[in-house]
């Protein structure tokens, strides 16, 4: 997951400086008068600087809204990940089962590893009952 979230940053990174290096060879091309004479700026070319730096501004939050949505979903697994379940362990023959705390990312089909790091793997005789799911 954290591969993931680099991953699209670097394009991100890559994106944002790829589009400014266009935008400033943009600026310095059209900052030579192709004449000698300066034309007067027109109502139609600024009303087009409006609506692009209108355009620019809604990416960029457009941008951030992605990127956060992004953050609070991967906080929020996080969090999920990082529960404490309760694993009973039911054997033949004891009257009592056998209490394990786990987190909710280390339970597998068949095995799980505690919080004090004790891998535990269930036999097929054995009974798994899960609580806190």
């Amino acid at each position: 997951m954290l591969g993931k979230i680099l991953l699209t940053l670097a394009v991100i990174v890559i994106a944002f400086f790829f589009v400014r290096q266009r935008d400033m060879k943009n600026r310095t091309d059209s900052a030579r008068p192709k004449t000698r004479t300066a034309l007067p700026k027109t109502p139609e070319a600024q009303e087009d600087n409006t609506l692009s730096a209108d355009l620019r501004l809604g990416a960029y939050m457009f941008l951030v809204l992605v990127i956060g949505i992004g953050i609070a979903l991967y906080y929020f697994q996080w969090q999920d990940d990082h529960s404490i379940l309760t694993v009973r362990l039911h054997r033949e023959g004891q009257a009592r089962p056998i209490e394990y705390q786990i987190y909710k990312y280390q339970l597998a089909e068949r095995s799980f590893t505690t919080l004090d790091g004790i891998l535990v793997t269930v036999a097929s005789s054995e009974r798994m009952e899960v609580e806190g799911l």
